[in-house]
């Protein structure tokens, strides 16, 4: 009988090459005044048009305390707004300003461009490959969930 390969070390290296390829470890994403989990709120808020902060925490599993003082932050800046909900007083609704509309927009754009820029390179057929083998392992993780 084969003894199954530890595939720790593989997952592990294969991490520390994408998190260094597209720069999740830069403290400020795609050269914005954003970290990473800064932007990825501003991603969700934009998607969810209005939301609650645990709506937030759910999707992206972050702390209280931490979405609390990144919600500050960005409400400081200008890119949030918070307002009571009709249906229940005690939520609140959180919404992107129009200049948290421009700072989404200017990301989502850099970050396309980042891919695009990564992937150029490539013939369609890995193109395809590489997008077959990314949906392949987010299905396999998925099946844990």
């Amino acid at each position: 009988m084969v003894k199954e390969k530890d595939p720790i070390p593989d997952i592990r290296k294969f991490n520390r090459f994408y998190t260094d390829i597209i720069g999740l470890l830069d403290k400020h994403l795609l050269h914005s005044a954003y970290s990473l989990a800064e932007g990825r709120i501003i991603f969700e808020i934009y998607s969810g048009k209005s939301v609650q902060a645990s709506q937030i925490m759910t999707v992206m599993n972050i702390d209280k305390s931490y979405l609390s003082r990144l919600l500050k932050k960005l409400e400081k800046d200008g890119l949030i707004t918070r307002t009571s909900s009709g249906n229940d007083a005690r939520a609140m609704l959180i919404s992107l300003t129009e200049k948290g509309i421009q700072e989404f927009t200017m990301l989502n754009k850099a970050s396309d461009k980042q891919i695009s820029d990564l992937i150029t390179n490539l013939n369609s057929t890995d193109r395809q490959e590489l997008v077959t083998h990314m949906n392949a392992i987010m299905n396999i993780l998925k099946k844990q969930s």
